[in-house]
């Protein structure tokens, strides 16, 4: 149903979006011993706290700027052969630094890989730097501050990810300010291990434009009103949902109920090999759930007017989404 529907993605880690194969390759590369964490294609893990072991050695595999130059143009290919239009790239420097890459290094390199898709297919894609929550508030604050005296034209927004259960969003508001002014896009993950609460201290402590999940706010329906009146955007992450198990199954899944109060979404995959999913396969996820065409083009809509990206590249990403939106409520067939 929604392959031929042009896509966009806000919500995805780079090194989570590597493929098994490549993640092999490159610790064969590198003569690093892969098999606690791969085995038979997949990514081994069982719950959020081994995922995150998992994913951490999945970045460790990746050392130098051309390997994460070849991770970003693979994946960006990928994405722009489902017909993907724009993504954003979730980065977090302290995986280069753990391998002794520097932050500008790691960014740089990422950036090759970005201008190598862009010339091959035409993806727009933007970076936003990643906090690691349970690294701690200093270090978190000292990432913010690094950001605040670095610019790159790819680097538009400041996230915090990581283990949501460890210490409170207020903890580190301090490292939001200082991102939101110096004119970056602000989101943050909320809402997805923890309850309502913590998107709540969302809201109050870093006034985000955007929440990663979010989708335990369904449990607060004050707060559900409060989402739809700010008009705060959720990263919803369906097929991540289930496998996390913040959900047991889709049909328990609160998208259909957040979209009907009003609540803003776009469609993401998250770390999409660790959950045997990608992006096309989350948009089906989505169409499988009972949105129509015209709903999931809207929620593709709000992923543009929700980006971290210059008001110039918005218009054209939008005028992109027009055409197929005009055939598809034509009933002719979907083409891009």
């Amino acid at each position: 149903m929604t392959q031929n529907l042009l896509k966009a993605e806000l919500h995805c880690h780079v090194e989570g979006a590597a493929p098994p194969a490549l993640t092999l390759a490159q610790a064969e590369k590198y003569g690093i011993d892969s098999r606690s964490f791969v085995r038979n294609g997949a990514y081994v893990w069982t719950d959020f706290t081994s995922f995150i072991a998992c994913y951490d050695f999945v970045a460790s595999v990746f050392r130098t700027q051309e390997d994460y130059a070849d991770l970003a143009e693979a994946y960006l290919c990928e994405l722009a052969g489902v017909n993907t239009i724009y993504s954003e790239l979730f980065v977090s420097p302290d995986h280069g630094e753990a391998v002794g890459l520097s932050a500008e290094a790691y960014i740089e390199g990422l950036a090759e890989g970005i201008a190598r898709a862009k010339e091959k297919t035409g993806i727009e894609c933007r970076m936003v730097i990643i906090g690691e929550r349970h690294l701690g508030p200093d270090n978190v604050l000292r990432r913010a501050k690094w950001l605040a005296n670095y610019s790159h034209p790819l680097v538009t927004g400041f996230n915090m990810a990581g283990e949501e259960r460890m210490n409170r969003v207020v903890d580190y508001a301090p490292a939001f300010q200082i991102a939101k002014g110096a004119g970056y896009g602000i989101t943050i993950h909320a809402g997805e291990l923890c309850g309502a609460f913590s998107v709540t201290d969302a809201l109050d402590h870093v006034a985000p434009s955007r929440i990663g999940h979010g989708v335990r706010s369904i449990e607060d329906a004050d707060l559900v009103k409060r989402l739809a009146d700010l008009g705060t955007v959720l990263e919803v992450c369906p097929a991540s949902n289930i496998a996390l198990q913040v959900f047991p199954d889709h049909d328990s899944h609160p998208l259909r109920q957040l979209t009907d109060a009003g609540v803003r979404v776009c469609i993401n995959s998250d770390d999409p090999p660790f959950f045997h999913t990608s992006l096309a396969q989350d948009y089906e996820i989505v169409a499988n759930m009972g949105f129509d065409r015209s709903e999931i083009n809207a929620m593709t809509r709000t992923a543009i007017e929700a980006a971290f990206v210059d008001e110039a590249t918005r218009s054209r990403l939008l005028l992109r989404l027009d055409e197929p939106t005009r055939q598809d409520a034509s009933g002719d067939d979907l083409v891009k």
